[in-house]
């Protein structure tokens, strides 16, 4: 549903500097759209928002925030909904990985990850779903991970609260499908940004840019879930079907 030639969709987007973000903002600004941008890092976003006025946004505006912040949600929503007057969809991409080896040993690090991954979203979610059930309308896409659909030994703070997310997601999709919204549920596989840069084997990672496309896409077909780039599908369907006794033993 490309809005090239009709109204200009209006996209807010959360965690608007993360490189998958960025990446899905450029090919929407092509298409001339409005854009209401959210991250915490005011230097970053600006650039962010110059570069996608270049690029063909109709209209860019920003807020700096801290998506952590829950008590500010609903004054933040608000702003970003009447900035833009209206809202077709909002786009969260707001996640930390965080340190897995620390939070193994320290509980603080555990439940910082577990808060910004799964509780901030919750709240941004349920303002975002009871603004869009009154009009009946609007896509609300999150990027959750495949690392949800199992935990594993090397990543399962990030995945449980990955997992977490995905489960709320399905439910709320559940109850707001039928009120004219939509709920999309984004499983990347391993991405390269500047997030993934120092890991292992990030030279193979998926291309950012195709990844974004894979996003657009599947906002515009009102998909349910999107694992991306698509042989994610396949492979947790096989990961998830591993005898636990078999699963244990694994180094993965």
């Amino acid at each position: 549903m490309s809005q090239t030639d009709a109204t200009p969709r209006k996209i807010l987007v959360l965690g608007a500097t993360s490189g998958i973000a960025e990446a899905t903002c450029r090919i929407w600004a092509a298409e001339g759209a409005r854009l209401f941008l959210v991250a915490r890092n005011a230097e970053k976003l600006a650039a962010v928002a110059a570069d996608l006025r270049t690029r063909g946004a109709s209209f860019v505006d920003t807020a700096i925030a801290d998506l952590d912040d829950t008590d500010k949600h609903p004054a933040l929503l608000s702003h970003a909904v009447n900035s833009l007057t209206g809202l077709d969809v909002a786009y969260l991409a707001h996640g930390i990985l965080g340190d897995q080896a620390k939070a193994e040993q320290d509980f603080n690090t555990a439940a910082q990850i577990i808060y910004t991954n799964y509780m901030a979203p919750v709240s941004l979610l349920t303002w975002l779903a009871n603004f869009c059930v009154q009009r009946h309308a609007g896509t609300l896409a999150v990027i959750s991970s495949v690392a949800g659909d199992r935990g594993r030994k090397s990543n399962y703070l990030y995945g449980s609260s990955k997992a977490g997310l995905s489960a709320f997601l399905g439910g709320l999709r559940n109850r707001v499908d039928r009120e004219g919204v939509t709920v999309l549920a984004i499983k990347p596989g391993p991405v390269k940004t500047s997030m993934t840069s120092g890991m292992k084997g990030s030279e193979k990672f998926a291309d950012v840019d195709k990844v974004a496309q894979s996003i657009v896409k599947a906002i515009d077909k009102r998909q349910d879930v999107l694992y991306v780039p698509f042989q994610w599908q396949p492979i947790m369907f096989v990961i998830r079907h591993i005898p636990e006794r078999v699963f244990k033993k694994l180094n993965l």
